[in-house]
């Protein structure tokens, strides 16, 4: 189980600690955990007068504590919540509450984007009476897997071509991945199987013209099929700008590189290197037959150069879509 999970199971027992710090660079677990408080820790009568949101731009710690220190009104608990804590001016002072903190109060305070040094005495102080929660991002390759387990809490299952265009289409941006499942979590019955279908129809993402498609095109050498996605890219930057394509294959042919270092490897060693599932080792020994080594090279040095000149270096004139086409044409030729 993770922290987070281990977190939440808690919040769910009302298991409370009197301070939750939720601090690191992924602000979606930091959101969850502390919405989760705010909704659910008091009754809506009881927030009237025991629930108290602020930011840290707008309080110093005096206040903060002051606040802290109230008791609650007709409750067991109050909940204090700081978002934007890391706006928070001399944040080492509020150790003087935490040693001695409330019972009654929980003090939840959201640090996105930073962490506290493990060598003061606030973090150790915390670290004993209340909770620290190290939100981290996750990589790229552990997308698929949070998508599926983020699915069956919801009380869906999703099959494995779906979760994969979820994954390339919206990147590692948490809370817009959550988002869209959790609208196609409204149109789907409880139970469903969310196919790549239902992706196309309620998240948008066409299932022909996609970076997953473009790289199975130019896998398996389809000039026509690559030619009308990059097409359909061209005539449609806003939504599939060059730089987040690149990005793409650059995954893609990073993921090749690693296929040939370890293409003696067993299957299971061999997803696990590339960070991919088993399931797909076979679209990639059948990209191997025809993008050998040293055009994983020579693509991995094209997208480098491209992503320099989608950005202007070395590229005075010709726009996005020109210089998709002409970058396709030269990884598949």
């Amino acid at each position: 189980m993770s922290d987070f999970d281990k977190i939440m199971a808690d919040l769910k027992a009302k298991n409370y600690k009197p301070m939750y710090f939720l601090q690191g660079e992924e602000p979606y677990f930091i959101d969850c955990i502390s919405q989760y408080i705010e909704n659910n820790v008091l009754t809506a009568d009881e927030k009237v007068f025991n629930q108290t949101v602020v930011y840290g731009k707008d309080i110093d710690i005096n206040n903060l504590v002051m606040i802290a220190r109230r008791y609650p009104a007709m409750a067991q608990y109050q909940v204090v919540v700081v978002k934007e804590a890391q706006d928070l001016k001399k944040i080492d002072d509020i150790v003087k509450y935490v040693e001695k903190p409330l019972k009654s109060t929980i003090l939840v305070i959201n640090y996105k984007y930073k962490s506290l040094d493990k060598r003061k005495k606030l973090y150790s102080q915390i670290d004993k009476l209340g909770v620290i929660f190290n939100s981290t991002k996750l990589y790229e390759n552990q997308i698929p897997d949070w998508i599926n387990s983020h699915v069956k809490s919801l009380g869906l299952d999703i099959d494995i071509t779906a979760s994969r265009l979820l994954a390339e289409y919206l990147g590692t941006d948490l809370s817009k991945v959550a988002n869209e499942i959790e609208k196609l979590s409204i149109v789907l019955p409880k139970g469903s199987k969310i196919t790549s279908a239902d992706v196309q129809k309620n998240v948008g993402i066409s299932k022909d013209y996609n970076t997953f498609e473009l790289q199975n095109a130019i896998g398996q050498g389809n000039t026509l099929k690559a030619a009308r996605i990059v097409d359909h890219f061209s005539k449609n930057q806003k939504d599939n700008p060059i730089v987040l394509t690149i990005s793409s294959l650059f995954g893609f042919f990073s993921k090749m590189l690693i296929y040939w270092q370890y293409s003696r490897e067993d299957n299971s060693t061999l997803a696990r290197a590339m960070g991919i599932n088993p399931y797909f080792i076979k679209d990639y020994t059948m990209y191997s037959k025809r993008i050998n080594l040293a055009k994983v090279k020579n693509a991995i040095s094209l997208l480098k150069e491209y992503d320099l000149k989608s950005k202007g270096v070395g590229n005075a004139s010709t726009d996005a879509g020109a210089l998709l086409k002409e970058l396709v044409f030269k990884l598949m030729h």
